[in-house]
């Protein structure tokens, strides 16, 4: 699958590209969409040649959620006990990916339209961003595995509101809880977040990303310390031997950019206890 009908994918500068690719609809969300989103961001975390990746869409709004278009959804007859719902399938694929996602949010994000980007390390917003969780408006629950994600992102308080009331709300207070982390004009907010994408790849070391990145979303729910710190130890402990490292330090005291050696496909640490899924 490469080229796709719902989304649009491109790689410059070591930053994948994927948009959401249906304007005229105000890029309702499917089920074909979900599925070319899994594959793209699937083939950017395979592909050494990119270090992050930006998630947006074309048109005015990012998402108005699911499409209902033909008068409700349409997932054919009752899906099997282990099918998985779209937006899901997304929010899962981005939580378990070694690069960073750097979502850039303009309009409307509205239901699977904001809660597919939770699992995303940065989340820009435009001006004119609209967020909700209207899932109880509907008559509906929360998918996404939002109920997870968005308690960690914002505190208990203000997901207890955005979810239980359904209510729409603006930038500012997006802002103010944590659920963006910049807000920019609606012409400019894709070109932040790859710009974001850029000063990463140009950065930080492939490796380091991956690992950290997992470690915060893996284990910073641990019951206690201990089983970070062991890990850390590990971690820690191999620096002396780790290329990277000694590329990191040479190029600080050297005063030029980096080249890191290691590779995500291939040089991860191989008992991080994640590494099995």
């Amino acid at each position: 699958m490469d080229s796709y009908a719902e989304i649009t994918y491109e790689v410059a500068a070591k930053v994948a590209t994927v948009l959401l690719n249906r304007p005229e609809a105000r890029n309702g969300y499917t089920t074909r969409m979900a599925d070319e989103l899994a594959h793209a961001l699937d083939r950017a975390d395979r592909d050494e040649n990119v270090r992050a990746v930006v998630l947006g869409a074309t048109g005015k709004d990012f998402s108005v959620g699911a499409d209902l278009s033909s008068g409700g959804f349409d997932f054919g007859d009752r899906p099997p006990d282990d099918w998985q719902e779209p937006a899901g399938r997304v929010s899962k694929r981005i939580f378990t990916m070694n690069k960073p996602v750097i979502a850039a949010l303009r309009g409307a994000s509205v239901g699977a339209g904001i809660t597919i980007t939770l699992s995303c390390d940065y989340r820009l917003a435009s001006t004119d961003s609209k967020f909700g969780f209207v899932f109880t408006r509907r008559g509906i629950y929360p998918e996404g595995a939002s109920a997870w994600f968005l308690p960690r992102l914002v505190g208990m308080g203000a997901a207890v509101d955005w979810m239980v009331s359904g209510r729409l709300f603006g930038p500012d207070e997006a802002l103010q809880t944590g659920l963006v982390h910049q807000i920019h004009g609606p012409d400019d907010v894709l070109a932040q977040a790859q710009a974001k994408a850029k000063e990463i790849a140009e950065t930080t070391a492939p490796v380091a990303v991956a690992v950290t990145r997992q470690l915060l979303y893996r284990m910073a729910s641990a019951p206690s310390p201990f089983d970070v710190h062991q890990v850390d130890s590990k971690l820690i402990s191999r620096l002396g031997s780790n290329p990277d490292a000694v590329e990191g330090i040479a190029s600080f005291f050297q005063k030029r950019p980096p080249e890191f050696p290691l590779r995500v496909d291939r040089d991860l640490p191989p008992y991080l206890p994640w590494t099995s899924e």
